[in-house]
């Protein structure tokens, strides 16, 4: 018996009912010879993390664009805090921690540069069926691994594309919106648990908010600092969620729910939508816009600068020159897109 058999046996004595065995994973995209130690959801979990999206997350913006200050969120904290959450309830919930894991850590791969600001300008100028959930899956299928993608696990990828709905409800009501796996289901709740706190705490860093600002009745219910609320959020989860009608549902109780909405209104109409966090995010657009229309243009210059992100392949898939520029821009960081901008469109002093 290998190390992962062994391991997917005892998966069997701690996992519940209602979790996804390792050994019942519904397989790849393309099968593979399964690995002699680690189990399939713990090969996807490392496929992300060696990945170069994965990499590039720690100069993506979170919600302050391109952050001087060494304590704020980067799409790659963000993306940690959400797999710690992710994983604490699982454990507690009796369910794979792998899985739940591994969709976390890949749920944010296909974020754009400066965070929903750059997800907004690719609706505007390429698809208003852009998404980042949805070019995330693109990522690990097709443009990661030069053109090969990562080749997850069914249910990773499945997680990866259902935990978001934009500003759409906390635990949708759609079955269609709801991921495969209780894993997948957990993914979408840590997420919104991480960035309500990591949100709050950064626009109280930053001077956009100040404490006296957040409504009482969410400190009263939820609690005043970080791990306060971190807390909070998560054991009420664990204990709110039931089974109905032979199936896990994650659940929140209603004076949390209410708390947790109201939390979310106030940090879109005070935070997101801030005149200091919005006036940055329009330059930000028009910075994206103007390569986008640049790169759709100038096709040597684009397969340069594919070939040196490492995505010759996009080129090379033959697909219309609009998706090729929406996944370049979709994969720079910040740093890279500002960078890029000021080398096409600023003069060049002569030397």
């Amino acid at each position: 018996m290998s190390i992962r058999e062994d391991f997917e046996k005892r998966e069997k004595s701690f996992i519940s009912s209602y979790g996804c065995l390792s050994s019942n994973s519904q397989g790849r995209m393309k099968e593979e010879k399964p690995c002699p130690i680690r189990t399939a959801f713990q090969r996807d979990r490392d496929r992300i993390i060696y990945s170069n999206a994965f990499r590039r997350l720690k100069h993506k913006t979170q919600v302050f664009l391109s952050p001087l200050g060494d304590h704020y969120r980067t799409r790659l904290t963000h993306t940690l805090e959400v797999a710690e959450i992710a994983r604490t309830i699982a454990r507690a919930m009796r369910l794979n921690e792998d899985l739940a894991e591994a969709i976390a850590l890949g749920h944010d791969l296909g974020h754009t540069p400066f965070g929903h600001g750059g997800e907004a300008v690719l609706k505007e100028i390429y698809s208003q069926d852009f998404s980042h959930n949805e070019q995330s899956l693109r990522v690990v299928d097709l443009i990661e691994n030069n053109g090969k993608g990562l080749n997850l696990t069914r249910e990773v990828r499945d997680g990866i594309l259902k935990h978001s709905k934009g500003y759409g409800s906390i635990i949708p009501n759609d079955p269609e919106e709801h991921a495969s796996t209780v894993e997948g289901r957990i993914l979408r709740v840590a997420d919104i648990i991480a960035y309500l706190n990591h949100d709050l705490d950064d626009a109280i860093r930053s001077g956009v908010i100040s404490p006296d600002q957040v409504p009482e009745s969410c400190l009263r219910i939820v609690g005043r600092s970080h791990s306060e609320r971190a807390n909070t959020m998560i054991r009420d989860i664990i204990s709110s969620s039931k089974v109905v009608n032979g199936e896990l549902c994650i659940l929140i109780s209603d004076e949390l729910f209410s708390a947790m909405t109201t939390l979310r209104e106030f940090l879109y109409e005070k935070v997101y939508r801030s005149p200091q966090v919005h006036n940055e995010f329009v330059k930000a657009k028009k910075i994206l816009s103007d390569l986008y229309i640049y790169f759709l243009r100038n096709e040597k210059i684009l397969k340069k600068k594919l070939e040196e992100m490492e995505m010759l392949a996009c080129y090379n898939s033959k697909q219309p020159r609009e998706r090729i520029v929406c996944d370049f821009i979709a994969s720079m960081t910040d740093r890279y897109a500002l960078n890029l901008y000021e080398e096409i469109f600023f003069p060049m002093p002569i030397v």
